[in-house]
């Protein structure tokens, strides 16, 4: 029942295009993206990220089971956890992200998909005949642009307009200050310049591609920040930061958004 009423509301995604050209990423001091040019060609990327109704979708037409289903190992957060503390619940997956006695997404079905592994993602793109974008197309849709920290500027403080993010102190309480303690509809928050949404905080978007300091084939990335990072815990919501995941690895603020 749950899949089906999700999947009743999956539109497809919504493109920005992005034209070739030589753009700048990176910041000057970051080992992992230093300040540099990069040559792009053309590409479309999704102004939203991918949610649970497209997902349902995918999962309803390919019987597609997810790693957090196959191996018991998604991560999920309830308040009162000591930073940068999850529990691994073996109930949790993309239908009921924060394991089955929290919730589900019956009620979600715009919110961004989470707790799927970077195969999942891949799955998902191959049936739908896109792909992820990589870390330098992310990078260059995000910025919209600018060459800050952020595509608003260099202000934290202005960071609530734009992405649905942790506001509290720690995570020891509960954080609804901006309307949502996990996920927010995709969209709910002002986009960038180009038409960009939720590039910053939501979830962690998956992107392909490697770093030269990359030592197992196991790690992969994703950049964004999510709706549990802070400016005191997991400040990676700029546009220059890359975080790194095990490839099976399913947390609830994981996601991705797609490129073609």
């Amino acid at each position: 029942m749950i899949l089906a009423l999700v999947v009743a509301l999956a539109p497809g995604p919504t493109w920005i295009e992005v034209k070739a050209g030589t753009y700048q990423v990176g910041k000057a001091g970051y080992l992992n993206n230093p300040l540099r040019k990069v040559q792009l060609k053309a590409f479309r990327i999704a102004a939203h990220e991918t949610t649970n109704a497209e997902f349902a979708r995918f999962v309803e037409a390919t019987g597609y089971v997810t790693d957090a289903e196959k191996i018991h190992n998604a991560m999920v957060f309830e308040p009162g956890l000591k930073e940068f503390q999850w529990i691994q619940d073996r109930t949790a997956f993309w239908r009921f992200p924060n394991g089955k006695s929290r919730d589900d997404i019956s009620h979600r079905a715009n919110h961004p998909v989470t707790t799927i592994s970077y195969r999942d993602a891949l799955a998902y793109c191959k049936w739908a005949k896109v792909r992820l974008p990589t870390l330098d197309e992310w990078e260059v849709a995000c910025r919209a642009g600018t060459n800050t920290d952020y595509f608003f500027g260099s202000d934290f403080r202005n960071i609530g307009i734009f992405a649905n993010v942790w506001h509290g102190r720690n995570h020891l309480s509960a954080d609804h200050s901006d309307g949502f303690m996990v996920t927010a509809p995709v969209g709910s928050f002002r986009p960038n310049s180009w038409g960009l949404f939720d590039t910053y905080g939501n979830v962690f978007e998956f992107c392909s591609g490697r770093l030269p300091r990359d030592k197992s084939a196991r790690t992969v990335h994703a950049r964004g920040g999510s709706w549990w990072c802070s400016k005191n815990a997991c400040n990676y919501f700029t546009s220059m930061d890359i975080g790194a995941v095990d490839i099976g690895a399913s947390f609830s603020n994981q996601g991705f958004r797609v490129a073609r």
